[in-house]
């Protein structure tokens, strides 16, 4: 049918034309952006799944930042407990050169104890000066709070790490299955009950603990008591104290656990000594050369509901949730016995993982460095050692200003170990588990979302050639009409 009111050729042709615009301004638009998707129309369950990718890869990025803050934060807090550390070196070396008496001056033991005040001062100080961004490390400020701990049951409640649920807290319950134990062991003279232990001529004996060995020599009429009393004057340096029990002399390790032990060894005296581990037997007789031994025996202790790892009367428990070490108080050590208390709040915590939920979050304890802080509860604390304290090295108890220093220095180095075993295996762990997740991720987002230049200007020449044809197609048909004069001659 020839035609002049419709052209349904160019029609035709226009369509065609306007479908090879579109796809060639498709292709200019990905090509000069660099993305196949650049709205929803062109791929929308490819868009779907690049944003949630790019939500991801910002999610990953942060996560990234944050642990490598954690690292500037550990990296400042551990240097100031490396200047801790060397003053409490410091601190030792002023306090056993004091314990030099006849070597020493009064004006000397006074000079080395305005050295030890100012070490105690410059201790306090970096405590409370070393900071992130105005925020304290050293002085408590990051240390967990605790509520319920009853001193008669527990000693001591260190938390290390805990992950505190939002607007709650942890309760921590300890059971002693089976109690702690010193090393035992009973000498007497003589069949059963005699007061003295050397009725019958001088007995020596060597009594050896953890801590040394000593010799004791005991002549004849010497009384339970004065045994006594001559074992307990160096428990300090062998680890075995003395008491009597029902006229017998009971020996005991000064310290409870596996590592501790009690042995009785007759050097000289054919006598009826007698000598047992654990209970008397009424009548032993031990003659020279013979050797009793007993150890002690580590507790066996359940923090919630977990077998906790047990020296002595010292427990402790490392979960994924929860860091703890605690030392039961003697009273409280009987088979049965249960405590609680709860960890209120408290932590450094530091979120290392793109989903915020607990189980990406990373809790560290970081307790006060001070002065009031550093020591135990047993031997007391580094505060002490100041000039009119108990332990000051002029007329103090220097032994025991020696035992808080090395407590201190425990304290110190452990906490210094835990934060560089938390750089190396929980933050660079992480931090390179993250670059490796961020990377894949991204190659995911690109893959769907990046315009693939090969493809995409291969597709660009063929709707340029296209849109040319189809502009000459149409230039041709309008003009068919014109031929249709030529009926009219």
């Amino acid at each position: 049918m020839s035609s002049i009111n419709t052209n349904v050729s160019s029609l035709l042709a226009q369509r065609i034309l306007g479908q090879q615009n579109q796809s060639l301004t498709t292709s200019l638009e990905r090509l000069s952006t660099g993305l196949r998707i650049n709205r929803g129309s062109d791929d929308p369950a490819g868009l779907i799944a690049s944003e949630n990718l790019r939500a991801e890869k910002a999610a990953i990025t942060a996560a990234i930042g944050n642990s490598e803050r954690a690292d500037q934060v550990v990296n400042i807090a551990e240097g100031g407990l490396v200047e801790v550390s060397n003053l409490l070196t410091e601190l030792e070396s002023l306090v056993d050169s004091t314990a030099n008496d006849a070597g020493l001056s009064a004006e000397e033991k006074e000079a080395n104890q305005l050295q030890i005040d100012s070490i105690l001062q410059t201790i306090d100080r970096i405590a409370n000066s070393t900071s992130f961004q105005g925020t304290k490390l050293l002085n408590g400020t990051f240390d967990y709070t605790l509520s319920g701990v009853t001193a008669t049951e527990i000693d001591e409640a260190v938390v290390n790490a805990a992950k505190i649920p939002t607007g709650g807290d942890i309760s921590v319950a300890v059971e002693v299955v089976t109690s702690a134990q010193t090393g035992a062991v009973f000498l007497s003279a003589g069949a059963g009950a005699s007061v003295d232990l050397a009725t019958q001529g001088t007995v020596t004996v060597e009594l050896a603990g953890a801590k040394g060995v000593s010799q004791f020599t005991f002549t004849s009429g010497a009384t339970l008591a004065t045994t006594r009393d001559s074992i307990n004057n160096f428990k300090d340096v062998t680890g075995v104290s003395a008491s009597i029990s029902s006229n017998i002399l009971k020996l005991n390790s000064t310290e409870f656990g596996s590592d501790n032990f009690v042995s009785v060894k007759v050097i000289e005296g054919n006598n009826a000594i007698g000598l047992d581990a654990n209970a008397y037997t009424a009548g032993t007789a031990t003659t020279e050369g013979s050797t009793v031994k007993d150890s002690g025996r580590d507790a066996t202790v359940n923090i919630n509901g977990s077998n906790a790892s047990v020296t002595g009367l010292t427990a402790s428990l490392a979960t994924p949730n929860l860091d703890v070490k605690l030392t039961l108080d003697t009273a409280f050590n009987s088979d049965g016995n249960t405590s609680s208390f709860n960890i209120t709040g408290g932590g450094a915590n530091f979120q290392l993982s793109p989903t915020l939920d607990l189980a990406g979050q990373v809790s560290l304890g970081l307790p006060s460095v001070t002065t009031a802080n550093l020591g135990s509860n047993a031997n007391g604390r580094l505060t002490t050692l100041k000039s009119g304290g108990t332990n000051n090295v002029v007329n103090g108890d220097r032994l025991q200003a020696q035992n808080i220093i090395r407590d201190a220095i425990k304290q110190t180095s452990q906490l210094r170990g835990r934060l560089g075993a938390f750089q190396k295996n929980t933050i660079a762990a992480t931090t390179r588990s993250l670059g490796v997740a961020l990377e894949n991720t991204a190659a995911a987002e690109s893959q769907i979302r990046d315009t693939d230049f090969a493809s995409e200007t291969a597709t660009l020449t063929r709707s340029q050639i296209l849109v040319q044809a189809a502009t000459n197609v149409l230039a041709i048909a309008n003009a068919r009409p014109q031929t249709i004069l030529q009926l009219l001659g």
